[in-house]
């Protein structure tokens, strides 16, 4: 089994269905909605990334750099979903955790593509 693609795959799932009901499910406005928004699209951005690298048959720090966009998709985005919902404001302290895993994950992408 192809653990990053189906976890790539998931998160892809999850960020077309929060997309769809944070546009049509919730009354979202403001500052909620732009959270919303940009969680939304980070997710799908780093789901697809992460997804690429699992089906090019990536390995080593390449492959790492996708599980660094999957867990840098939790922590990113499920902080400001949860935030634009009315979880605490101190979860934006967390948040840039999730930033600086998807920026680990790049590096690790080019680290490991300077390999090949």
């Amino acid at each position: 089994m192809n653990r990053l693609a189906l976890a790539a795959a998931i998160t892809g799932f999850a960020g077309v269905a929060l997309g769809a009901f944070g546009a049509h499910g919730l009354d979202l406005g403001g500052q909620t909605l732009e959270w919303w928004h940009t969680a939304t699209l980070y997710a799908l951005v780093h789901a697809a990334a992460a997804l690429a690298i699992a089906l090019s048959g990536g390995n080593g720090l390449v492959r790492r750099g996708g599980w660094a966009f999957i867990s840098g998709a939790a922590v990113f985005s499920g902080c400001l979903y949860a935030m634009a919902v009315g979880a605490p404001r101190w979860l934006g302290a967390v948040v840039p955790l999730g930033g600086v895993s998807f920026l680990a994950g790049w590096v690790l992408v080019a680290a490991g593509a300077t390999r090949r």
